[in-house]
């Protein structure tokens, strides 16, 4: 050639000549080629170089391994050239005697980057013993933000704070700083096990390289007899680019909600979208829209608004025969109760209540309801966590099959015949992706449900749905975020000191709030935290931002409920004056949990309710007493409780009494106290099975709430 260079096909066969070649047939990355050219600058070049050695050198190991991750088709093709090791010695470790004898190139112990070979021994020998529960599983990933910073890590000595994919850091001068860390779980299907399977550190996440490492995680657990039924990833740009790259289709005409692996074979996988992430996407294309036409039907997202702006307002009503005043009129708060969710039972059936006392806002509200109302059967299918559910969120068993299959029938028919107010289809329209999501993650429990629930001598009978949901995998990623310490990004060396610290104290035991190292939060409480933004409250702090709450120190003083510098007990010697202030104290005690708590039920109980209204949704009608909303009977007794053992215990010195033993001590003793009294709040009886079986459940949290905020008042 005129340029006096060799013409490619003259060119001798060096890896980096080959890589080149990659780049510009657009099978390779410019910055992948850059990387591995800066990382791997004193590997062999020639071919006959690699044919002379008698095993792989760790640079060759890591060399493989992460231009297979990067891109599986450019590592096939420089295999037919290099002696490169078969993928399948990348995930392959073998388990003999409780010792690892060939451990996988991508897996390390302690808590390094990679597998965590000690979570796979682990689930390799329960497995073992037989234990039903292991057998299969469902995989989830998602990714945590990391502060980009190189530090210099003084155990090891060496550098840290770049990308590390399990064989080693790439901490060349040219290579990037890790930005993300991907998390792998999985997590019990029929048995509400978790395992944390390992993280990894990269740069930049692509939906190819999240395929290729569930791809590799399969493997793995292949290799030691579990088998992944079902991936769960983000309903996010990231993550529908996944679901591409392992062959899902979400097209309504046409959904693939299955992937085949190894590629090729007979055994299928699941696909399923993460459920939260959903709802935010259709709750933000119903505000986009502003309204959505379905047939003969109009869902308006102005209905919501209004419904979650309701000023609290007072209402006449004639007194029940049970109040022995008959012809006269009760006085009631209607309030709204801002915990609850957008998507629910409770919304639909305020709606219908308002429709109903002729408020102007709240006509020709029937196509709202009945998508509020579609929505809300939706997600309790997919919110099942165990056998003592009540209704619609409970595991999917043959029993309930019909039903549900019956209600995602009617979900397609609605779905794909919204359109916006020109005519043009939701479906197919840039806000798509949250309704694409439910009916690919429909598809995929069907599927499911037809070859591991209802065949004879399957390995499940039921299928415990929250599975499907990242739920678990955030519950474990916000105590990894609380272990690093600090609410921002942590960087790569805070991480791996709060992972390890995390994995010490993992159990794999199903139901054990440890399982995951989620410390005290329970399932239900993570899925009510991640859908806070999708609550009424969220909707009113965006639309009236305005209308905060009272400063609780204030409160009560103003309302002339408590005398400064004495104590009520000993200022008050009128009984019914007395019972009076320690009443309007309880409901100031119940308004303040109120604005914190995020469960609708748990909300509704604090406050004195008329229970003959059982259609009002997340409408409260509230009595009020000198401008305080009455407790419910249950909130009164633990503070009346909390009153008298205050009055009893509390005659100590001024000293002792900012001490945070004197308040546990108290605490303790109210306790005591309410030991073998009746139940409180009977409404939350079948809320109790809402959560994991235990005895901190939502229940005793609001006992210790409302003591501890009368206490702190007092």
């Amino acid at each position: 050639p005129a340029a006096g260079r060799c013409s490619p096909a003259h060119q001798p066969r060096t890896v980096a000549n080959v890589l080149r070649e990659l780049v510009e047939k657009q099978q390779l990355s410019e910055e992948t080629m850059s990387l591995l050219q800066a990382q791997f600058s004193d590997l062999p070049c020639e071919l006959h170089s690699w044919r002379q050695m008698a095993e792989y050198s760790p640079e060759m190991r890591q060399f493989a391994c992460v231009l297979h991750l990067y891109h599986i088709k450019a590592y096939d093709y420089l295999r037919r050239i290099f002696p490169l090791p078969h993928p399948y010695s990348l995930t392959k470790q073998v388990f003999i005697c409780s010792f690892i004898l060939n451990s996988s190139w991508l897996s390390n112990n302690e808590a390094a980057a990679g597998f965590s070979n000690n979570i796979f021994l682990r689930l390799q020998e329960k497995v073992e013993r037989g234990e039903q529960a292991y057998r299969y599983c469902a995989l989830m990933v998602q990714d945590m933000s990391l502060q980009k910073q190189r530090e210099w890590d003084l155990q090891t000595q060496r550098l840290t704070g770049f990308v590390d994919l399990g064989a080693g850091v790439l901490d060349a001068d040219e290579a990037p700083l890790a930005s993300e860390a991907i998390i792998l779980m999985a997590v019990g299907i029929s048995s509400p096990w978790t395992a944390p399977l390992g993280y990894f550190f990269v740069n930049s996440t692509t939906g190819h390289l999240l395929a290729q490492l569930l791809r590799q995680t399969i493997n793995k657990l292949n290799n030691i007899g579990i088998t992944v039924l079902s991936v769960t990833s983000g309903a996010t740009a990231r993550g529908a680019e996944t679901a591409r790259a392992l062959g899902i289709r979400t097209d309504p005409e046409r959904i693939q909600c299955t992937f085949q692996h190894p590629p090729g074979s007979a055994h299928s996988i699941t696909y399923f979208f993460d459920i939260c992430h959903a709802l935010q996407l259709i709750r933000n294309a119903l505000q986009w829209f502003q309204k959505i036409e379905c047939l003969s039907d109009t869902v308006w997202w102005q209905h919501v608004v209004d419904l979650a702006v309701l000023q609290e307002q007072r209402v006449l009503e004639p007194c029940s025969p049970k109040s022995g005043r008959p012809g006269s009129e009760e006085s009631y708060h209607l309030k709204v109760n801002l915990a609850t969710l957008l998507f629910s039972e409770g919304v639909a059936d305020a709606l219908e209540h308002l429709q109903e006392l002729g408020l102007a806002s709240f006509q020709n509200c029937s196509g709202t309801v009945k998508f509020v109302r579609l929505m809300s059967s939706l997600c309790d299918i997919f919110h099942g966590r165990g056998p003592y559910r009540r209704g619609t969120e409970v595991p999917l068993l043959a029993g309930n099959y019909t039903k549900i299959s019956h209600l995602f029938n009617e979900a397609k028919s609605f779905f794909v015949t919204l359109t916006d107010s020109t005519g043009r289809y939701i479906i197919k329209s840039k806000r798509k992706l949250g309704f694409l999501s439910f009916l690919l993650n429909a598809e995929s429990l069907k599927w499911l449900y037809a070859n591991y629930v209802c065949p004879e001598g399957t390995p499940s009978h039921h299928l415990l749905t929250y599975a499907f949901s990242l739920d678990p995998l955030e519950l474990f990623l916000g105590a990894l975020q609380q272990a690093c310490g600090s609410s921002g990004s942590p960087t790569c060396t805070v991480f791996q000191a709060a992972y390890h610290k995390l994995l010490a104290s993992c159990s794999l035991a199903p139901g054990s709030r440890h399982s995951s190292g989620s410390g005290s939060m329970s399932s239900l409480d993570i899925a009510l935290s991640r859908r806070r933004d999708l609550t009424l409250g969220s909707v009113r702090a965006q639309y009236n931002p305005a209308c905060g709450r009272m400063l609780a120190t204030e409160h009560p003083y103003c309302a002339g409920l408590l005398l400064h510098s004495s104590a009520l007990s000993n200022a008050l010697t009128d009984l019914s004056l007395h019972v009076q202030s320690v009443t309007c104290t309880a409901g100031f005690v119940a308004e303040q949990l109120a604005s914190d708590l995020q469960c609708e039920a748990c909300l509704a109980s604090l406050f004195e309710s008329d229970e003959s209204r059982v259609r009002c949704g997340s409408v409260l009608y509230i009595k009020k007493l000198g401008g305080v909303s009455l407790p419910s009977a249950s909130v009164y007794h633990i503070t009346s409780i909390s009153e008298q053992v205050l009055n009893r215990y509390g005659k100590v010195g001024d000293d002792n009494k900012t001490s945070k033993l004197w308040h546990l001590s108290l605490e303790q003793k109210v306790f005591q106290e309410l030991l073998g009294e009746s139940p409180f709040f009977p409404t939350l009886t079948n809320h109790l099975f809402d959560g994991e079986l235990c005895v901190n459940n939502h229940y005793t949290i609001l006992v210790k709430e409302i003591t501890r905020c009368y206490l702190n008042i007092r």
